[in-house]
């Protein structure tokens, strides 16, 4: 296994990122692009198909490539997966899309990358009629504190938009929840995941150092990696 060292920034979700020293990447891998992964110190994948990259002609192909890509050693998890309904697919096919990842989720024993955009009744109804044993991560996350909970309470994470986090009505939220169920990103955004746990650890009162630990914690337990 690639797995990030004592001390190293984890960016949970992100787009063609490059690791670096103390730097460990997600990078998100999307169907339509065909891209596959490969092995890099400090990098693994996460494979899925995204909504706004979605149609009717192009759905078995996206489900097969990211069937055969999830296989892959390097890819860790899967998605983003998810719902929008500002932009892609037809709601009917988002949903096929999104059963057809779960599926392969529970069968590799990969926890899954969500995408969400006003749509929050419906992953939450999803989730509760199909029962996943794998962990679900909520990418992008700039809702409201009961929302927020409510996710937590379904077993899934929360990775807070990375904008959204630098915002100073952010931090009530961020001191509010758990924070064994929280993770940082970048998004392939260009933004610096440093400045992200800087303000973090701010809002918390944690030393860096503090932060870097339990996000690291987090990691081990959404991937289910036993200590050694």
């Amino acid at each position: 296994m690639i797995l990030p060292h004592k001390g190293d920034y984890i960016d949970i979700h992100t787009h063609e990122g490059s690791p670096g020293p103390g730097l460990f990447i997600l990078e998100n891998l999307m169907a339509h692009e065909g891209k596959t992964p490969g092995k890099e110190a400090g990098l693994i994948y996460s494979v899925g198909i995204h909504p706004w990259h979605l149609d009717e002609s192009n759905y078995h192909k996206l489900v097969d490539f990211t069937r055969q890509t999830a296989v892959n050693r390097w890819v860790y998890a899967i998605g983003e997966a998810g719902f929008d309904k500002l932009k892609g697919a037809s709601p009917e096919l988002q949903r096929k899309a999104f059963g057809e990842q779960v599926n392969i989720s529970e069968e590799l024993e990969k926890p899954l990358i969500i995408h969400c955009v006003r749509a929050w009744e419906e992953l939450l109804s999803v989730h509760k009629k199909l029962k996943p044993k794998m962990p679900w991560l909520v990418h992008g996350f700039r809702g409201k504190r009961e929302l927020a909970l409510q996710l937590i309470s379904r077993n899934m994470y929360l990775s807070f938009w990375f904008d959204f986090i630098m915002r100073p009505e952010s931090s009530e939220l961020v001191r509010s929840l758990p924070l064994e169920r929280i993770f940082l990103e970048s998004d392939g955004a260009g933004v610096d995941i440093r400045d992200l746990y800087k303000k973090v650890a701010a809002d918390l009162e944690l030393e860096q150092a503090a932060l870097k630990d339990q996000i690291m914690r987090n990691f081990k337990q959404f991937f289910n990696i036993r200590e050694s």
